[in-house]
């Protein structure tokens, strides 16, 4: 069977026009991008001059045998040191939890009291499927007003203007991270994430699972301040 290969025009006003329409295709392809950064321009911090809040947010990243992926340690590792340094008092993990043998809160949760957050401190959300989700679930199921969020740098900019979306007052902190073959894959993915996060902005839509409130970090900021000497 012959292929038949999709011929170019002919005419220079046609050529034209085909580069045109490719040209607009690249624009409108863009531009969720351009509003993931323009939407979060200021509000991209380091571990070292976090604003001080109550609530960090740590987003899952997979698991690798049961144990957080490096990308997910790393960006782990950088929640405890804000818990450490005292700019945050509660972590909100937030992952998948979708089946018995995939837990991502609970690995995070284990890995961030090997590492000096206090159990009493950490919080998880089991139904974090993806950045909407979580966003959506910290400000309506957890109460959260404000807060540190963390993940990679190709990702944190699209969490940010998410959790501003969502009713969560936001400043990132982008893990950095070594540009190997997944950090370029993230990258790549991110542009095509943003039109996604575009479209969830607009429609606000629900999460795939909501749910009743949970008072978790009520009850971890309440036990902080009443000084149970966890901290």
């Amino acid at each position: 069977m012959r292929i038949r290969r999709p011929r170019l025009p002919r005419t220079r006003t046609g050529r034209r026009r085909l580069v045109q329409a490719l040209l607009a295709g690249c624009v409108l392809a863009l531009l969720p991008s351009t509003w993931t950064h323009l939407s979060t321009d200021g509000r991209l911090r380091t571990t070292a001059d976090a604003p001080r809040t109550d609530v960090a947010v740590v987003f899952g990243a997979g698991l690798w045998n049961g144990e957080p992926s490096p990308y997910l340690a790393h960006r782990l590792d950088a929640a405890a040191a804000l818990y450490r340094a005292g700019r945050v008092q509660v972590v909100l993990v937030t992952g998948d939890n979708s089946r018995a043998d995939y837990d991502e809160p609970d690995a995070m949760r284990a890995y961030l009291t090997r590492h000096g957050v206090p159990d009493a401190r950490i919080v998880g959300d089991y139904a974090g499927f993806d950045t909407w989700d979580s966003c959506v679930r910290a400000r309506k199921i957890f109460g959260v007003e404000e807060a540190v969020l963390i993940s990679q740098g190709f990702h944190i900019r699209r969490a940010v203007a998410l959790c501003e979306a969502a009713g969560v007052t936001s400043y990132g902190v982008g893990v950095d991270e070594r540009h190997d073959a997944t950090w370029y894959f993230g990258g790549v993915r991110e542009i095509l994430a943003a039109g996604k996060a575009a479209l969830d902005a607009v429609r606000r839509p629900d999460p795939r699972f909501l749910g009743p409130q949970e008072p978790g970090v009520r009850r971890a900021l309440a036990a902080d301040r009443a000084g149970d000497g966890t901290g």
